[in-house]
């Protein structure tokens, strides 16, 4: 995954709102968790269990608001805190105990089979290069356009459709469909 870039005037408002955000202005901040909870989102959700992600949402904006006066480039801020996530996750899967895999037909209390199955897919979808798997699960998880995921991840709005025409053949391939 490359470094994300932004649009120019994405990174203007953002760095409006950063600058705000570290003279004590907690509502610019809440506008940048706003932008970007989504957005995190999906790149935790690509790396890490689900049961995981909220929590981890929650600690990457609580770290971004702690450091935010050590970002030196306000303008940068989209692809600090996508760091910050990504960092977060490789930190999650660090400190992981041995754990025994349950099988995925184990009904729980207020499980679905169709929960289940999504469990299952996202799965696959985690076993798939890093550039397809976060493409994917911000497309069909995060519901976000082709367009969104180039100016959140700094992709081109080509490489986002290679990724996702690519990791859907592959995806397709894994499930058998």
């Amino acid at each position: 995954m490359t470094t994300a870039r932004f649009e120019a005037q994405h990174a203007v408002e953002d760095a409006v709102l950063v600058r705000r955000a570290q003279k004590g202005e907690e509502a610019a901040f809440t506008r940048l968790y706003d932008r970007y909870a989504r957005f995190i989102h999906g790149v935790l959700l690509a790396r890490v269990g689900a049961g995981e992600v909220e929590d981890l949402v929650q600690d990457v904006f609580l770290t971004a608001w702690k450091n935010l006066g050590t970002l030196r480039d306000p303008a940068a801020f989209g692809g600090w805190l996508s760091m910050i996530a990504r960092n977060r996750a490789v930190d999650l899967h660090r400190r992981d105990v041995q754990s025994v895999a349950l099988p995925l037909d184990l009904p729980a209390p207020g499980s679905t089979a169709s929960h289940v199955e999504a469990v299952g897919v996202l799965d696959v979808i985690r076993s798939l290069p890093v550039a397809y798997r976060e493409t994917l699960v911000l497309r069909l998880v995060e519901g976000m356009t082709g367009p969104e995921i180039a100016e959140r991840t700094g992709l081109t709005a080509a490489s986002v459709r290679v990724n996702l025409h690519r990791g859907m053949k592959l995806l397709r391939e894994k499930l058998h469909v």
